[in-house]
């Protein structure tokens, strides 16, 4: 069972720098998309073609929007976080039920707000506390989320571009004297909380000493070619399904030509 996500930074323009190609040539059960970034009448002709489709696009134009990609048609489809009314709107959380090879999941799929350095102006610190404000609505529905798979016998994951690493193996200049959006304390810290609820960081725990893998680069500068990354985008699992993962990684393209966004597919198999 191959589960992929991926922040395409918009299906058009993805689409253009070979998405399909790319879909057709990992042929994933499920993927998560982050960043879609347009109306269902904007998608591309075909470029779903053969995946049954779960999406929210929001309702900001050009901006945001999530969605589900599976072979197998999902059971039931939930949008939105519960009691995130200042979020409803925005396109940022999807999940949906499947039966697949006898395994009852749910996947959601998450694109978490960026932030940015408190410090730096007003206007920086109320984007800072919104980020966090989402965040903690984010924790609480875990918690719900993680239960009610567990009482309905389902394995649970939660997949997407959240916006945050971790710790000093998920960032290139972990060792930076200014403070980065992304990687500051209190970002690692909620981050490092909300695993402890009951879900397992699954490519981390393939990699457990490696430094990356990282899963974004800038498109400016000599950034990719450089391997100045974030590891930003993750797969979270319950426990009994992360110990299945045989397999996860960052498909990261042969040369930045090549890139279809300025995040790379991760991927995690399952046995």
């Amino acid at each position: 069972m191959k589960l992929v996500t991926f922040n395409v930074n918009g299906i058009r323009a993805a689409e253009r720098r070979g998405f399909r190609a790319w879909l057709d040539a990992t042929a994933p059960d499920i993927v998560g998309l982050q960043e879609v970034r347009c109306k269902p009448e904007q998608v591309p002709e075909g470029v779903f073609d053969g995946y049954h489709v779960a999406f929210d696009p929001g309702e900001l134009a050009g901006r945001n929007g999530v969605a589900l990609l599976s072979r197998a048609e999902p059971t039931d489809v939930r949008i939105g976080l519960d009691d995130a009314d200042e979020f409803a709107h925005e396109g940022r959380y999807i999940e949906a039920d499947y039966e697949i090879g006898g395994t009852a999941l749910t996947v959601g799929c998450l694109y978490l707000p960026k932030g940015a350095v408190p410090s730096e102006s007003e206007a920086a610190l109320a984007k800072f506390e919104r980020k966090m404000r989402f965040c903690e609505c984010l924790a609480a529905n875990l918690t719900t989320r993680i239960a009610r798979a567990a009482a309905t016998g389902r394995a649970y994951t939660l997949m997407g571009d959240f916006n945050i690493a971790r710790t000093p193996q998920d960032l290139y200049n972990n060792h930076s004297k200014v403070p980065l959006d992304g990687y500051l304390p209190e970002e690692r810290e909620w981050l490092t909380a909300a695993l402890e609820l009951g879900v397992t960081d699954v490519v981390r725990s393939l990699h457990p000493d490696d430094q990356g893998p990282y899963s974004w680069w800038s498109w400016r500068g000599a950034s990719w070619q450089r391997g100045y990354g974030w590891r930003i985008d993750y797969h979270l699992a319950t426990p009994a399904l992360a110990g299945r993962a045989v397999f996860g990684d960052t498909d990261k393209p042969e040369s930045y030509e090549a890139r279809v966004s300025d995040h790379a597919p991760v991927v995690v198999v399952y046995e």
